[in-house]
């Protein structure tokens, strides 16, 4: 019945293409179909009469290896169709091609899709204009003799005539493919490979692989709308030979199979090392086909090679790029050096340091690093190198044959502009000449450095200043791209003998360094001599544990001049996984270092690095160079200052801070026994009112009851009867958060810490925990339970439940896995997630969440504290407003300018952040240093502020719509608080397409003036001035 439904509809279709000409005759061709037709079988080819219905209709190839048809991708619950070709009879449905990716359809009518009268393929309902699919075929002479066929291959042909010998083939699907490419395909400059937009979405996503136009059809890229390319093959180049893409990855693509096959399995050597078949050494096994093989861009920007074993297997993934964090391209920026092993991946190489520091330190590591003193100039020829052992890097800008290492040198010198330089032996390189040993030199910056690169990595000679690397004679070596500071120390002979506790491992070729503690050494990722601070890493969760007891499994007693400075801290890899890779955790632990004493000596000559000093018995009995008179020791310099320079930095207010402090300490006690007394007796006064020892607050649905609970000063456990969300023990909340592991901490607020949590029927929650003691953290526990639980919107974050035990204060509110908006629109490689529609969906939802609260809610709520680190998303990128902690509720006379203006100037700068992934604190440019909004300001003024837009938004957004928000944006943020407008009077405005905007004045750099509402006292006026001035310096 199906096919007989199928066949009436396409001679719907057809004479709704014809301008329902000759309907008589293709009526009686229907019923002629029908009545000829009596049973239903599989076919492959669709014809121009016989086309398929989304009721049930498909096409399945001759062999029974690809399908063709209408379907819904898994996970999807938004009930649109799309035509695609999957493997038939495999399970789940694997989408190799798809139709009409970014045209769907709905699946509420009936859907046919066959060959159009113009021999073009279209989708229609009978109802509306057919949606043409390809409409670039021409010269069609006779549409009615057209066929498309579902090939063996997973090809779908159209041709031109009804024999296949002399059919004429117009169009074919290999030359137009999605996101997966499969065996028989060839790839060329013309053809790519386009990622789905989710795993839910078969449109278009942001990344692209192609071949690089600059390599010469040898290599290929992954673009992801950036103005440089995600990943891009053969970076190192015959230098390091494993950078390639595979052999029978580049036979696959150029069709070229023949001959090779591909391993049956093979771990991937940079995962996996141990255990290798002797036939996965990169040259795959002979006449082993591809069949059940696919190529595919995922929409996280990894491409992948898949292989099915057999019919019943699953997918396994044999080969992906990027690998990993450093495989993206110019993950650190040009001098920057990538460790995959490190939770922060990128450092700079020894004498560099950050071009931005403050970029770096925010994790934004794309500008890279710049030479601190120049190693070439009119006065400067630097003749030193450092030796890096196994990295990885670009290719050089020349390779030289050469007769050993001292040549290769001498190259070098002789360019002014070298940076580095490396000398390798080579078997099949440069075969004619005589020489086997070859010489790479850089001449340009040096980018895609990674370190510990163990599969293949050279030594690199990197030009470089001593002086910028070791400060004295006794600062020790340099370890790999690790500088030792002094006093710590690897060996006898360099450092402070108390700071010995450092290895450097050079027996593995990468140069490592370990801290050697309870008897076994822990890898060191970073040092920070300006903190005195080091970061080890433990190797596993069961040793990540908190302050004290890391101290205890360190050993790391009183006398010791390391102690740890921070709890081990568990962070999650996000770069994404795959199947023959584990989730990858990071547990690290920071270690600091007290401050040096005088350097012990054993003579005069041992003080020689330290200038005006001599080596005397210290008070402590050794041998220590002391300074001499009229120096004292500088320990943060780790040098002798003179008593001037000293007495400046700490001499002459020493007794009178010594002085102002007692002074204050004594106030400060004062003070608190007062109002120790004051807190006794009032407390004391209202028991006896009330004839009870404990206070019920009862929440009445009055803003002034609630009002009245803010402001109270106590806040028991026994009164959670009257507050109208669940009430978690104590009990639960520590088994749904294992005892509140270190390894569930989301983060860590101003008045506390939040962690994950799992209820037992599986419901995912999240924890705030207040911190002990905070004063400040029981207001905004109070508020919090008070105002959310009386606030119900889709923009707000839902509260469960709260606890109360003891100390312990804990809210518990709905688990947002996507975290903040922050986390996404500040970094690079998320905020490619952020399409211009979900950053407007985003800006909406936040706007209505705002106009709840000043307008629509039971209470008036004013937030004070709106940035994107407090805009949670939930698991569909949904915004949800939180932290109410510092949340005010005024009567609904106060809700005009003196309240909501000011709220609509800090939606104004997440709405600006949002658009444009920059923050309004740190932003900077190199013509003059203005704020996100002076920057923004600039632009509209001159007109261009389309440039204020990400760059990956920018071919992406609508102008319009961007130019909008920006007006909005300028709008809420002006100097005159009476200009802005209300939260109201916003999502208007952003919701119009129509409306006349005014022009935007001068934004709010420093406020000075005071707020318009004449019912507001001097004193909030001054209190609301201040607090927008503090949420423009924290953005």
């Amino acid at each position: 019945m199906a096919s007989l439904r199928g066949r009436i509809l396409s001679t719907f279709f057809i004479s709704s293409s014809a301008n329902h000409m000759f309907f008589p005759s293709f009526s009686l061709y229907a019923l002629f179909l029908c009545l000829s037709f009596t049973c239903c079988f599989a076919r492959d080819t669709i014809t121009f009469h016989n086309p398929i219905n989304s009721s049930g209709g498909s096409l399945i190839s001759a062999s029974e290896k690809f399908e063709l048809g209408f379907f819904t991708p898994n996970g999807s619950s938004h009930g649109e169709l799309f035509v695609g070709i999957w493997y038939y009879g495999v399970g789940p449905r694997t989408i190799v091609w798809v139709a009409n990716r970014n045209k769907s359809v709905s699946n509420s009518t009936t859907w046919v899709f066959g060959i159009s009268n113009d021999g073009n393929l279209k989708l229609s309902d009978g109802s509306n204009p057919p949606d043409t699919l390809i409409d670039d075929l021409e010269d069609i002479s006779a549409p009615s003799m057209m066929t498309l066929t579902l090939m063996d291959s997973g090809n779908l042909v159209l041709r031109e005539g009804r024999d296949n010998g002399s059919a004429k083939v117009v169009w074919q699907s290999f030359l137009e493919p999605t996101d997966t490419f499969l065996p028989g395909m060839r790839f060329s400059e013309i053809l790519k490979l386009t990622s789905w937009k989710s795993p839910h979405d078969p449109a278009s996503g942001s990344f692209v692989f192609r071949q690089d136009e600059t390599g010469g059809g040898n290599e290929y890229i992954i673009t992801n709308n950036q103005p440089i390319p995600y990943w891009k093959s053969g970076l190192s180049g015959k230098f390091i030979p494993n950078d390639e893409i595979p052999t029978f990855i580049s036979r696959f693509l150029l069709n070229n199979i023949s001959q090779s096959g591909i391993p049956k399995y093979c771990p991937f050597s940079k995962h996996n090392r141990t255990n290798i078949p002797s036939h996965c050494n990169g040259t795959p096994p002979q006449s082993y086909d591809y069949n059940n093989t696919r190529l595919v861009m995922g929409f996280d920007g990894k491409l992948r090679f898949f292989k099915r074993y057999n019919q019943k297997d699953e997918w396994s993934s044999i080969w992906w790029e990027p690998m990993d964090r450093c495989s993206v391209f110019h993950a650190c920026g040009k001098f920057g050096s990538c460790n995959n092993e490190n939770k922060v991946p990128c450092k700079c190489l020894p004498g560099f340091q950050p071009q931005s520091p403050d970029n770096w330190n925010n994790g934004d590591f794309s500008e890279g690093c710049r030479r601190k003193s120049s190693v070439c100039s009119k006065h400067v020829q630097v003749e030193e190198f450092l030796k890096l052992s196994k990295m990885k890097v670009q290719k050089p800008t020349s390779i030289y044959a050469v007769n050993d290492r001292n040549e290769c040198q001498r190259m070098c010198l002789q360019n002014c502009a070298c940076e580095a330089y490396s000398y390798t032996e080579v078997e099949t390189y440069l075969r004619n000449r005589a020489s086997s040993f070859a010489c790479g030199i850089w001449i340009d910056d040096l980018n895609n450095i990674q370190e510990s690169y163990t599969d293949g990595g050279l030594d690199l000679y990197l030009r470089v200043q001593r002086s910028e690397i070791e400060s004295g004679n006794r600062t020790c070596e340099t370890c790999g791209t690790n500088i030792i500071p002094y006093p710590l120390s690897t060996g006898l002979s360099c450092g402070d003998p108390m700071y010995f506790s450092f290895n450097c491992q050079t027996e593995t070729d990468s140069a490592e360094i370990s801290f050697n503690a309870s008897g076994q050494p822990y890898r060191v990722s970073s040092i920070n001599p300006k903190t005195q601070s080091f970061s080890i890493q433990v190797q596993n969760a069961e040793k990540c544990r908190a302050r004290d007891s890391m101290e205890k499994l360190l050993q790391l007693p009183g006398s010791s001049p390391f102690f740890v400075s921070s709890p081990c801290n568990a962070t999650k890899d996000n770069f994404s996984t795959d199947s023959l890779s584990e989730d990858k955790w990071f547990y690290e632990v920071e270690i600091g270092w007290k401050l040096p004493l005088e350097p012990i000596c054993g003579s005069s000559e041992d003080c020689e690095d330290w200038p005006n000093s001599s080596c005397i018995v210290a008070a402590d009995g050794k041998n220590r160079c002391s300074c001499n008179p009229s120096f004292q020791w500088d320990p943060l310099i780790c040098n002798c200052s003179t008593d001037t320079y000293w007495n400046q930095r700490r001499g002459p207010l020493e007794k009178q801070k010594a002085i102002y402090l007692i002074f204050l300490g004594v106030t400060a006690a004062m003070l608190f026994i007062l109002c120790t007394v004051f807190a006794l007796y009032h407390k004391r006064r209202r028991r006896m009112i009330n004839g009870q020892g404990n206070l019920e607050f009862s929440l009445y649905s009055s803003e002034r009851r609630v009002i009245d609970f803010i402001n109270s000063g106590d806040f028991r456990d026994d009164n959670k009867t009257d507050i109208d969300v669940p009430y978690f023990d104590l009990e639960s909340v520590l088994v749904a958060t294992d005892n509140f592991a270190e390894a569930n901490k989301l983060g860590q607020g101003g008045f506390g810490s939040v962690y994950k949590g799992k209820l037992p029927r599986g419901q995912e929650i999240a924890i705030k925990r207040l911190s002990r003691g905070s004063g400040q953290g029981l207001e905004e526990f109070k508020n919090e339970v008070v105002l959310i639980a009386k606030l119900q919107h889709r923009n707000l974050v839902r509260l469960l439940g709260y606890c109360v035990k003891g100390y312990e204060k804990m809210l518990i509110y709905e688990y947002m896995p996507n975290k903040s908006l922050d986390s996404f629109i500040f970094d690079r490689t998320r905020s490619v997630l952020l399409n211009w529609e979900k950053r407007i969906d985003i800006i909406l939802g936040i706007a209505r969440g705002m106009l709840y609260l000043h307008q629509d809610s039971r209470l008036r709520i004013i937030h004070r504290d709106l940035k994107t680190s407090n805009i949670l998303l939930d698991e569909e990128m949904n915004p949800k407003i939180s932290d109410f902690g510092l949340a005010r509720i005024f009567e609904s006379k106060q809700t005009e300018a003196s309240t909501e203006r000011v709220v609509g100037t800090y939606f104004g700068v997440v709405l600006l952040e949002t658009i444009s992934g920059k923050r309004n604190t740190g932003f900077y440019q190199a013509e003059q240093p203005l704020s996100l909004l002076g920057y923004a300001w600039r632009l509209w003024e001159d007109g261009k502020a389309l440039d204020l837009a990400e760059p990956a938004l920018r071919q992406t957004c609508n102008a319009n719509e961007f130019l909008r928000c920006v007006n909005v944006g300028l709008l809420c943020v002006q100097e005159d608080p009476c200009d802005r407008p209300t939260m109201s009077d916003v999502l208007f405005m952003l919701g119009s397409e129509t409306a006349s905007f005014p022009i935007p004045e001068q934004p709010a750099y420093v406020v000075r003036r005071s707020l318009c509402s004449s019912s507001a006292s001097s004193t909030n006026k001054q209190q609301w001035n201040s607090e927008l001035t503090a949420s423009l310096a924290e953005g």
